[in-house]
């Protein structure tokens, strides 16, 4: 009988990212370093938003079946990162209180990492692509 592989360290993780190709390399690099088995992926802030919103406004909804992190990138179309997290932080906080953002990006623009620390859900700050080692640091924080 083969062993069971280890628990992952994350019940559900969240990608929100336009770009596939970051997706996929993000995607299998969570699931290979087992950080996640359960990776969402939203294409966008507002099909993240949508998911969110009706999983906390459903009564039976348990915190469990919510992303325990996010990585969100901060440069997209219609509505960028900043705009997400205006709008994460309006959902009922008892349900998303635990919910650790980290801004996942290619920027270099030191406004953008102060910006994002204003928002009381961010937690870091990290570049693209993610890599084993931040994964490790996440892990054991």
């Amino acid at each position: 009988m083969a062993p069971k592989p280890p628990k992952s360290t994350f019940e559900i993780v969240m990608l929100i990212d336009d770009n596939e190709i970051d997706n996929f390399i993000n995607d299998r690099m969570i699931k290979g370093c087992n950080f996640s088995e359960n990776v969402y992926v939203n294409t966008g802030t507002q099909s993240a938003l949508e998911f969110l919103k009706n999983m906390t406004i459903k009564k039976d909804v348990r915190k469990e079946h919510l992303p325990s992190i996010i990585f969100l990138d901060i440069n997209m179309p219609i509505l960028d990162g900043f705009h997400f997290l205006e709008e994460f932080e309006k959902l009922d906080q008892s349900l998303i209180k635990d919910i650790k953002i980290y801004m996942l990006t290619s920027s270099i623009d030191p406004s953008d990492l102060s910006r994002s620390e204003k928002y009381k859900s961010v937690k870091g700050f990290l570049y693209k692509p993610l890599t084993q080692d931040a994964l490790q640091k996440l892990a054991t924080a």
